[in-house]
């Protein structure tokens, strides 16, 4: 049978799935609204360099050219290269550019029948409830709206795009009060390069935010402007942002892509011997991420500065809050082109922004707000009920819903309702998915790429040939009494490890363990690597997965 796949969006995770579902013969049709692939890499800002090692980045069965030398690839480059592995695998053919999917629904059995259920879909399979879903989508060069019937859905519309993350306000304490501009950092990504310097050339800037975009675009604002129209960087928590990947001189994968570094961790549903393990590693753990924050405070000067974090590096890579310092940024803090200042909050007046507990504004002509994007929103209203649209956000407590597995293990969000943490883009997402890809009462569906790591196209390609496998009916899920379960039980780890940061569903800190589930699903040999030493001590990466 012909089996058709909607796959929604066509960034990386959603290229991959074309890709995997092709090979097991299924009829994928992608719906992108943009008029290319790429995602997020489809327009950057200009200085927007790749943040993990390029051998880290990049799909196991499509190397990086020889052309391209540097171990961080600019944007350009990464859109390239995303391109060019559509094309190589003629994935462009099942792409229908300009086509936005204006909603799901699933027809088949009813809410209380699917509520009702003890596996998933009702007998464990990705086609066992006789249902179809009809995507409703809008072409938007002609306007027109068309419907699709298809036999399963992967969602990968992605966390970071789209939809803003606009800061709220009292009245009359917003944007409305001032008489300068206001923008998304969204809005200046999608100027062209010249533009954007041009649009920020002699003005006081105020960027919003301290993950990478905010960074990058206080640097490109101190190269228009220098010292005479100094930008402001607005934060309001001090990061582990590194300088590069070698602390002291040892690899940063080493220490912490490892399966030694993974013995350290608690993992959700352990045994009793890794569990002892972890907890005799404690000081070595410790000292790990001492000695990391400590290279970066003599690099980075953090101290003079007073940006040195309170929480530790474990902490900063167990949420994949990592990023790397744009070159010579602190620099540009020192000679005086760029301000940082520490706001718990802000309001708007007249003639700049006012921090909490100060009474004299900043003044400035133009503030950018940095503040990350509202991804859980735009995943909760692709379901057109709101039955789904419950399941897929669960509740207010817990991370998205999209299940994982007992013995298994996103930027800018944190665990909050408070206003002024969404100020810095630290909204709430909601999200539990088993192995992080399916919601146990959302029959025929998965969602690929809305959880996060230190590597996502290494992490979406294995999601990809996983749930490419479980349509190819290689494995069947776990009940959905033990799946939710399970979610419950990486819950206590997210919250353990990465505290307020948990709901970014990182598995930063254990993408090995993750993998070997996903490997003993497929029933694939977990262990990669040639010689005891070699598995217990190198770092894992894509090309360690290039065949079952």
């Amino acid at each position: 049978m012909d089996r058709k796949v909607a796959i929604i969006g066509a960034g990386i995770s959603g290229l991959l799935a074309c890709k995997y579902t092709l090979s097991k013969g299924f009829h994928p049709i992608v719906f992108e609204s943009q008029s290319t692939v790429g995602g997020v890499w489809t327009k950057t800002v200009e200085t927007t360099k790749l943040q993990t090692p390029k051998p880290v980045y990049q799909f196991s069965d499509f190397p990086w050219p020889e052309s391209v030398s540097e171990d961080f690839p600019d944007g350009q480059k990464v859109f390239d290269y995303v391109n060019g592995y559509a094309k190589h695998f003629d994935l462009v053919k099942h792409i229908k550019f300009n086509t936005k999917v204006v909603g799901i629904e699933f027809e088949g059995p009813n809410d209380e029948e699917i509520q009702a259920w003890s596996l998933w879909g009702g007998n464990g399979e990705p086609f066992g409830s006789k249902g179809k879903w009809k995507v409703v989508v809008e072409d938007l060069v002609t306007l027109s709206t068309e419907i699709y019937n298809v036999d399963f859905v992967i969602v990968c519309v992605g966390r970071f795009s789209d939809l803003p993350n606009i800061p709220e306000f009292s009245p009359k304490k917003g944007p409305e009060a001032f008489d300068g501009k206001v923008i998304h950092s969204m809005e200046y990504a999608a100027m062209d390069h010249k533009q954007a310097a041009e649009f920020v050339k002699g003005k006081r800037v105020i960027v919003v935010g301290f993950q990478k975009s905010a960074l990058d675009i206080a640097v490109e604002c101190s190269a228009a402007n220098g010292k005479e129209d100094p930008c402001t960087v607005l934060y309001r928590t001090a990061h582990w942002n590194v300088p590069d990947y070698l602390p002291w001189g040892f690899s940063l994968a080493h220490m912490y892509l490892s399966r030694f570094s993974e013995l350290m961790v608690h993992k959700p549903g352990e045994g009793l011997l890794l569990s002892l393990l972890a907890t005799i590693l404690t000081p070595l753990r410790y000292a790990y991420s001492k000695f990391v924050e400590s290279d970066i405070k003599k690099k980075l000067r953090l101290e003079k500065h007073g940006m040195v974090p309170t929480h530790s590096f474990l902490k900063e890579i167990s949420s994949c809050l990592i990023s790397t310092v744009p070159e010579k940024f602190y620099d540009k803090v020192e000679n005086g082109e760029i301000k940082l200042k520490k706001a718990p909050s802000f309001s708007f007046c007249n003639n700049g922004v006012l921090v909490e507990g100060e009474t004299s504004p900043i003044e400035a002509d133009l503030v950018i707000l940095a503040t990350g994007f509202k991804g859980e929103k735009k995943l909760k209203h692709i379901f057109m009920s709101q039955t789904f649209q419950d399941y897929i956000t669960g509740s207010p407590d817990a991370a998205l819903p999209l299940y994982r597995f007992k013995s298994l293990l996103v930027r800018d969000i944190l665990v909050s309702c408070c206003s002024s943490l969404s100020q810095f883009g630290f909204g709430s997402t909601k999200l539990d998915k088993f192995r992080e890809c399916i919601q146990p009462r959302i029959p025929q569906l998965a969602v690929i790429g809305f959880s996060e790591s230190i590597s996502n196209i290494f992490t979406s390609e294995m999601r990809c040939r996983w749930v490419a496998e479980l349509l190819d009916g290689t494995f069947k899920l776990p009940s959905i009494k033990d799946m939710e379960k399970n979610i419950k039980e990486w819950d206590e780890y997210l919250k353990q490890y990465s505290g307020g940061y948990y709901r970014r569903k990182c598995i930063g800190a254990l993408h090995i363990w993750y993998n070997d589930q996903l490997c003993k699903d497929m029933a694939w040999k977990p262990r990669r690597k040639k010689g005891f030493f070699a598995e217990l001590f190198e770092p894992y990466g894509p090309m360690d997965y290039v065949s079952n």
